[in-house]
């Protein structure tokens, strides 16, 4: 597994208000969808893209155009929904997936409750988007959907990750050989004994949409 962070002053500075307690969730949800954007930016690097022949007011040319079949982008339930709109801005014509999990506070184990994916992901680039990598559990189980489904090139764009949660994906993505990127933009501290990511920036889906 490749793992990128993204380190720029603009995407350390959206950080910052984010991290900050006296945020409130509109300015969050702003801040969080501008910063996805940047994220966005690094992780489809290598997205897939063929020639493409135009004709300019001048004459011809060949460019090129996303290939077929078109991205997916999966954000998890709830959270992840926060960074959908700064991903599609970037990838408009990207087709969208979702995958609804939750995490029991007391075990930190994940269960997954809604699955809206295509039938078959064979050959699909996918873009798994989550705001925290915290235990890991969470983006393991949908990185496992889907390989399951087919797709040979995952990327997963986190706002933020915990040492332990990033170690813990590696070991788990080992067996696979299928190419997969992590794209971050910091690496924290650690996880606290109740699983949140520390320094962090709290309950990501509880400051962008409060608590429910």
């Amino acid at each position: 597994m490749r793992v990128h962070v993204a380190d720029h002053p603009l995407i350390n500075h959206k950080l910052t208000y984010l991290r900050d307690k006296r945020t409130d969730s509109p300015t969050f949800r702003r801040l969080a969808e501008e910063l996805v954007t940047l994220l966005a930016y690094e992780a489809t690097r290598d997205v897939r893209v063929e020639p493409f022949d135009i004709e300019t007011p001048v004459g011809p040319t060949t460019g090129i155009k996303l290939a077929r079949p078109k991205p997916l982008i999966v954000p998890i339930l709830r959270a992840g929904l926060g960074m959908l709109e700064g991903m599609t801005r970037l990838l408009p014509s990207a087709e969208v997936g979702f995958l609804g999990m939750v995490r029991d506070e007391e075990t930190l184990q994940v269960s997954t409750y809604a699955n809206r994916l295509p039938e078959t992901l064979t050959g699909r680039q996918c873009y798994v988007i989550d705001p925290m990598l915290a235990t890991g559990k969470s983006l393991g189980i949908a990185i496992d959907y889907l390989l399951d489904l087919g797709a040979n090139d995952i990327t997963a764009v986190c706002l933020i990750a915990a040492p332990e949660g990033i170690a813990y994906l590696e070991e788990r993505m080992a067996p696979h050989g299928v190419p997969i990127q992590l794209v971050v933009g910091a690496i924290d501290e650690c996880l606290n004994d109740q699983g949140y990511i520390v320094p962090g920036l709290g309950d990501a889906g509880d400051r962008l949409y409060g608590v429910v």
